[in-house]
């Protein structure tokens, strides 16, 4: 018989937020309640009737509360199958009750951590009694009904106001959302404790909960995005967030993090098509818009400032899928609301994950985020040709945008506005000279441009064709077996270059 009927609960829970109503309308029920401590006095509180667990185990809680429901008598009750009737007769035989309905919230292990506690305090917020009693009952699903978090209290009151019967579809599906919380639980501890390691013994992560999107990259793939995206940015206009705006929306953010000056950045597919740092927002917006006009036509636009209504009336003119900004004046806001599904969000704080990883063939690839990001300091001149002061603030400008572009890229720019850029490129060569060419064609002048690689030049050849179209500074990761050719070239042409020592590779 696949349906059961809640005649026996146990609860053991941390947090007492939200069991107000849950105990009430088993109580209503006529349903059986045992409980622990805390949970117990609780209950009591309500009026409500409710049977100690020490009574049953003839055992008291012990060892500062470590040891309180660990006993044959309560688990014997939740693993027992009704189905068996050798457990059954046990049952009966050691007086042990048949517990049909389990309510668990487990100690905040990660809320504790995230607080700065102490180890100590950390370690007794890693609950034993809270996690057995989760996998018990769900592994009993034929028969038990797990709460496993608070979150599913309102699940349950349906259950409850429909009488307490379950069948086992309910209960199974309830015991996998339980597995869910305890794996996610024990990956939480395990990289707690292996924090210190350069590279974990395997890989473990556990994220929700889970947006379903209305597609993945293409309309005939399934997508969801796993994550609390409220934590980082508030959604405050337009149509539901797709799979592709959300790559865009993570390296928009990765991006404008970069900057301390005022700022825009225009992004399509992941690179920077516009970008320029100026005194004021409404500057900032016009030159990263002249950096490519035509490819931010349904881009995302991101800024470091609030979005004024002067600048959101020039922004409004063009046509983009998604704005980013710490914040919005009121008339900016109803201004970029005339769009129905653009899409305006509020940035909290930039996500900022201690790694990355993706899939690749049957595994999971992890590298530390790149974290280094190059100052005028970091930069070294290995020419006899120097940069001046507007030269160097340009290098460093453009060497921000470089780490953020797909390789092979080459970046053009002046005056702390992104002329053009080469992405995604099988040859520097080529991600140079589509770079020359976009820049000219938005009528840029490189005699007053700066270029910066992602990567050392393996042959002098880049560094020609710049020179022959008039670009005098360069900046370079180096660390080629050919650097001095390229370095020789310059001496004899007056280009300054310089090394930055750092690879930014980004694939």
């Amino acid at each position: 018989m696949s349906e059961r009927k809640i005649s026996t609960a146990l609860i053991s829970v941390y947090s007492k937020e939200g069991l107000n109503g849950v105990v009430k309308k088993l109580d209503a029920l006529g349903v059986k309640l045992l409980s622990t401590g805390g949970t117990q006095r609780y209950i009591e509180e309500l009026g409500v009737k409710v049977g100690a667990v020490e009574d049953l185990t003839s055992y008291p809680s012990i060892l500062g509360g470590r040891v309180k429901t660990l006993h044959p008598k309560v688990f014997g009750g939740i693993l027992a199958r009704r189905s068996s009737d050798s457990d059954r007769s046990e049952s009966t035989r050691y007086e042990i009750p048949l517990i049909d309905l389990v309510i668990v919230d487990l100690y905040p292990f990660e809320a504790t951590v995230q607080s700065g506690a102490d180890e100590q305090e950390i370690i007794e917020k890693i609950d034993i009694g809270g996690i057995s009693l989760i996998r018990a009952a769900a592994k009993n699903f034929e028969d038990v009904l797990i709460i496993s978090d608070r979150s599913m209290y309102g699940d349950l009151e349906e259950i409850l106001d429909g009488g307490g019967v379950t069948t086992v579809d309910i209960r199974r599906r309830f015991a996998a959302r339980a597995f869910d919380v305890s794996s996610g639980y024990d990956t939480a501890i395990f990289n707690w404790f292996t924090q210190g390691e350069e590279v974990r013994s395997s890989f473990k992560r556990s994220t929700a909960p889970v947006h379903r999107l209305r597609y993945g990259e293409n309309p005939h793939q399934k997508g969801a995005f796993y994550g609390d995206m409220d934590e980082v940015m508030e959604q405050l206009h337009g149509k539901e967030i797709s799979y592709n705006n959300l790559l865009d929306i993570d390296a928009a953010v990765s991006l404008i993090s970069e900057f301390d000056e005022t700022t825009v950045a225009v992004l399509k597919h992941n690179n920077a098509c516009g970008a320029a740092s100026r005194n004021t927002l409404i500057e900032a917006w016009r030159d990263a818009l002249a950096g490519d006009p035509v490819s931010a036509f349904g881009g995302v636009i991101v800024a470091n400032r609030e979005i004024d209504e002067e600048t959101a009336r020039e922004i409004d003119k063009i046509f983009f899928e998604v704005i980013i900004a710490p914040s919005y004046d009121e008339k900016a806001l109803e201004v970029l609301k005339s769009k129905k599904n653009r899409i305006i969000l509020r940035l909290k704080v930039s996500a900022d994950s201690e790694g990355t990883f993706r899939s690749v063939l049957n595994g999971v690839l992890w590298q530390e985020r790149d974290g280094r990001t190059e100052s005028a300091e970091d930069l070294e001149p290995v020419t006899s040709v120097k940069p001046d002061s507007n030269q160097l603030r340009d290098l460093v400008f453009a060497n921000k945008l470089v780490k953020h572009s797909k390789s092979n890229t080459i970046v053009l720019a002046g005056n702390s506005q992104l002329y053009s850029s080469g992405v995604g490129m099988t040859s520097r060569v080529d991600a140079l000279k589509f770079a020359v060419g976009k820049a000219k064609s938005f009528g840029f002048d490189l005699g007053n441009a700066v270029m910066a690689s992602d990567a050392f030049f393996p042959f002098s050849d880049s560094v020609e064709i710049a020179f022959r179209e008039g670009i005098k500074v360069i900046v370079q990761p180096g660390g080629s077996v050919r650097d001095n050719d390229s370095v020789e070239f310059c001496n004899k042409h007056g280009i300054a270059m310089l090394f930055t020592g750092v690879r930014h590779f980004r694939h």
